[in-house]
């Protein structure tokens, strides 16, 4: 949030496992600041996440004015890192987030 109040603060964000909402509460949504975030934001979320699924994810993302992106973690949930990713994720995130501040 102090990102969305305090444009220029910082260059881009990196966000892992952003917890969209509580586990099936959808009505706490954690989305009221995003509009007025003016800062790049990169999102790393893992397809069975119970704060947030692809496509909560995707349509939150819209209400951000700034540039945004969203990786997806295969097989992961809330803690992103699985017995089957721990060799490439960190290396996939830091690329595709370096990547994302080229643009």
């Amino acid at each position: 949030m102090l990102a969305a109040t305090t444009p220029g603060l910082v260059e881009r964000l990196l966000l892992l496992s952003y917890p969209l909402h509580p586990p099936k509460r959808l009505d706490q949504m954690r989305t009221a600041h995003f509009p007025s975030l003016q800062t790049p934001a990169m999102f790393v979320s893992g397809e069975r996440d119970g704060f947030g699924t692809k496509a909560e994810m995707e349509s939150a993302l819209k209400l951000i004015p700034a540039k945004t992106e969203l990786l997806m973690v295969a097989g992961a949930g809330h803690e992103l890192m699985t017995a089957r990713n721990r060799a490439e994720l960190l290396e996939s995130v830091v690329k595709t987030f370096l990547d994302f501040g080229k643009g």
